[in-house]
Parts: structure tokens; C-alpha cells; sequence
């Protein structure tokens, strides 16, 4: 992993001094991106190229699992973590299936498990494109290969 590439981190939360807490605690780590709702959220994701995106589970209108179930279709890639206050099992279960939650973390967070979490959900993040990049790179060579086999058995 190249150390001079930084990860873009995009925070959700509906309370506005968490928004600043964490800007404050990671912004010289990672650039920060925040959104106070799902919907600026995914109009952040549509915009910036996001690497790993944490949320708070409990906000209205939209909570943290719906938001990152609704944008698994149009961006899977980036790595997700689910912040809460509450211990709810149920709220866990359904972060793992239908949010595709890398690490679920209890609120109020502690700063340096917080990071080592965001940084090794980035080191995931990079080992999956660098796989999906080999994976590309391996059916062209194929393709090449098999053209190659077929102009032999033509001549």
C-alpha cells in the first residue's frame, strides 16, 4: 500500500458536535468528509471518491444501516463502520447483512480504536482494488492468450 495515499473517511451523523469531535480527532490522519444526514451522505458519495464510511446508527429519518443498505448498489466499494450508543443485537445482525458492515464500534468511541479500525479498513479497501485491478488485468492477458491460440490453430 502506498503510505503517501491518505484515506478519504466520510462521517454520518445527525448530531453536529460528533460531526466537529470527529473532524477534529482524524483530520490530520485522513481527509474527513461528514454529513449530517443519509441523504447529504450519498450526495458526498456521489461526488467525492470515498474509501471508508462510518455512521451513527441512530439518527432520524434514515438510520445508519438503511443508509448503508440503500447504497450498496451504486457504491459497494467503500469499507463500512457502524457507530452506536446502544447495545442492540438486533441492530448488529442486521448492520452485518443487510449493511455489509466491516466493524460495528460502541459510542462514545475511543480515539485510537477508532483509527486503527479506519485504518485497517482502508488497508482493506486498497487490498480489494488491487485484487479487482490483478483480476482486470488477468482476463485481458487471457483474452490476449486465447487470440493468440486461435490465430496458431487457424494458420
Amino acid at each position: 500500500m502506498n503510505s503517501d495515499t491518505s484515506a478519504n473517511v466520510l462521517y454520518v451523523d445527525d448530531e453536529v458536535h460528533n460531526l466537529n469531535a470527529f473532524k477534529a480527532s482524524f483530520r490530520r490522519k485522513f481527509n474527513i468528509f461528514t454529513a449530517n444526514s443519509a441523504v447529504e451522505g450519498r450526495q458526498i458519495l456521489e461526488s467525492e471518491d470515498i474509501h471508508v464510511i462510518v455512521t451513527d446508527q441512530r439518527m432520524p429519518v434514515t438510520t445508519g444501516i438503511e443508509f448503508l443498505e440503500s447504497i450498496i448498489p451504486d457504491f459497494p466499494e467503500p469499507i463500512r463502520i457502524l457507530l452506536t450508543g446502544y447495545a442492540d443485537i438486533n441492530a448488529v445482525i442486521d448492520a452485518i447483512n443487510k449493511g455489509q458492515v466491516y466493524r460495528y464500534i460502541q459510542k462514545p468511541w475511543m480515539e485510537d480504536d477508532l483509527r486503527i479500525n479506519i485504518e485497517k479498513a482502508f488497508e482493506l479497501y486498497m487490498l480489494r482494488k488491487e485484487n479487482r485491478d490483478l483480476t482486470a488485468s488477468l482476463i485481458v492477458a487471457n483474452e490476449k492468450l486465447e487470440n493468440l491460440l486461435r490465430g496458431d490453430l487457424d494458420a
